[in-house]
């Protein structure tokens, strides 16, 4: 067969259950809905740390964080003696790998990486959309930023252009552009511009839109698209289960969020998917553009999330826990020539996307994924357990995950404390089965102990069992992120803006 064209389209925090054609009557997806029926559903997809730049970083290498040195929202930092530079301590990054392999290669959206803004992710195109810029030279380098500033200024002025954040961060809102000019759509737009070139060689291209991350801020008609009274509210659980991980509240204040009431859920969640509702119709241009280009047959699509957000649910807000509105993603996978469509319950992860794509390519490198199309090619047997890590081993903010069956181990090293589930009974995660299931507790513990024996993650260990520390809370504090890039980084003291008003009278 001739090697496929590949396409992986990527959202920032999109639940898992937040497609119509997987279950949710209360959304439209209907592109989204187009690619599920024409390719594999996996009902058992995970962000293995479920935040946005280690979760990044692990698709463009196909490597955990025991070998990113990525185990948060940080800058990259190796552990163990391994190499300081990235690449040497994972090898090239999948656009240059997929170079290798003899494809044409174009990045665009949000990659999030740090400490550069732009590195150079080895795309023959790469063009950045990303949410914040600290410097003016960093906004006038971001593509779209860019896009506005020369084709459209008019709309230069606004501070953010995806949306108010800080203390508006969980707020509905309404995009400051219009459709036709936010960031997801000028990523579907050059999307669909390399899609349509003539080529010898075959694509690999990487999308990666900025949304549903919040601010929850769809342009018109979206914002008006979900009528509030008909969201449903968050899962009633024990506060006190799903607080055993303290950095949920403390995440609750940092985002402004500890405040929400039924209203404002209702409200937002309206807001949140009417972005998806959006997104989903920029999908579907890109969609088009594959369907037009005659190669839609043998072309691999594969569609997922870094991670998901909790909306509430569990007590909390935004991601970064092991529980299943934060960790468990979407993952459709289409290639009409191969497979026929259908639902997949093996265990799958971001890290297997390195795997998935230089398989497709004819030249199949794992690192440290598993062998998924050889899994469903019925060559290898599938994945036993998912293990799962998030913060610095060696740190009260290290938790790690076991997923195996229908159980679910979290240890976290704050406290000592640890949690068993049972997700067969519609994931709901309100119960533990520490005392109830004494047996499973003790094998996945075992099992995360296990797995932590390596470089990169020995640090969480203390002899043969985890290192825990004397449960702590962090101290309350409150994001800021105002238009750096303007030199804007705090609110206006109020006393300090009326003493200067009256001396510029005098």
């Amino acid at each position: 067969m001739k090697k496929p064209d590949i396409l992986f389209l990527m959202c920032d925090q999109f639940r898992f259950d937040c497609i119509h054609a997987l279950g949710n009557a209360g959304i439209d997806t209907p592109n989204l809905d187009r690619l599920a029926a024409r390719g594999l559903t996996f009902s058992d997809a995970y962000s293995t740390c479920p935040v946005c730049v280690p979760a990044r970083y692990t698709a463009r290498t196909g490597c955990e964080p025991f070998h990113t040195g990525c185990y948060e929202n940080e800058t990259p930092k190796a552990m163990d003696g391994q190499p300081k530079e990235m690449r040497k301590r994972c090898g090239p990054y999948l656009a240059e790998a997929m170079r290798e392999r003899g494809y044409e290669t174009f990045g665009i959206g949000k990659f999030h990486t740090m400490p550069q803004f732009d590195e150079d992710l080895g795309y023959d195109l790469q063009l950045n959309t990303e949410e914040l810029w600290a410097t003016k030279e960093e906004r006038a380098k971001d593509a779209f930023a860019r896009f506005i500033a020369e084709e459209h200024p008019e709309y230069s002025h606004i501070e953010q252009l995806h949306g108010e954040r800080t203390n508006m961060y969980y707020m509905p809102q309404q995009s400051p552009l219009p459709a036709e000019l936010t960031v997801e759509r000028f990523a579907a737009q050059e999307a669909v511009k390399q899609i349509g070139k003539n080529r010898e060689k075959p694509y690999f291209g990487f999308v990666s839109f900025v949304g549903p991350h919040p601010p929850c801020a769809p342009p018109i008609p979206y914002n008006r698209y979900y009528n509030p009274d008909r969201m449903p509210l968050p899962r009633e659980t024990d506060a006190a289960i799903d607080h055993m991980d303290e950095q949920i509240p403390w995440m609750n204040h940092l985002i402004w969020a500890d405040g929400m009431n039924d209203f404002l859920i209702q409200n937002l969640k309206s807001r949140y998917y009417g972005e998806i509702t959006y997104i989903d119709d920029c999908i579907g241009r890109i969609l088009a553009a594959v369907e037009a280009g005659g190669n839609a047959e043998n072309t691999l699509i594969c569609f997922f999330s870094d991670h998901g957000d909790h909306l509430g649910d569990h007590h909390a807000w935004q991601k970064e826990s092991y529980f299943e509105a934060s960790c468990h993603v979407p993952f459709l996978l289409s290639w009409p020539a191969r497979w026929q469509p259908g639902v997949c319950d093996q265990l799958v992860c971001l890290t297997d996307l390195f795997g998935i794509a230089t398989a497709a390519a004819g030249d199949e490198e794992l690192r440290d994924g598993h062998p998924v199309i050889r899994v469903l090619d019925g060559q290898e047997i599938r994945r036993e357990y998912l293990f799962a890590c998030y913060g610095r081993p060696g740190t009260p903010r290290f938790k790690c995950m076991v997923r195996s069956g229908s159980w679910k181990y979290i240890w976290l090293a704050n406290g000592g404390r640890e949690q068993l589930f049972d997700l067969s009974e519609h994931r709901r995660e309100d119960e533990l089965f520490n005392e109830i299931r004494p047996d499973i507790l003790r094998q996945l513990r075992r099992t995360a102990e296990r797995h932590c024996r390596r470089e990169g993650l020995w640090q969480a260990l203390a002899g043969t069992g985890f290192l825990e520390f004397p449960y702590e809370e962090r101290p309350k504090m409150r994001i800021r992120q105002f238009d750096e890039s303007s030199g804007v980084y705090e609110f206006i003291d109020k006393s300090s803006a009326m003493k200067h008003e009256r001396s510029a009278r005098l």
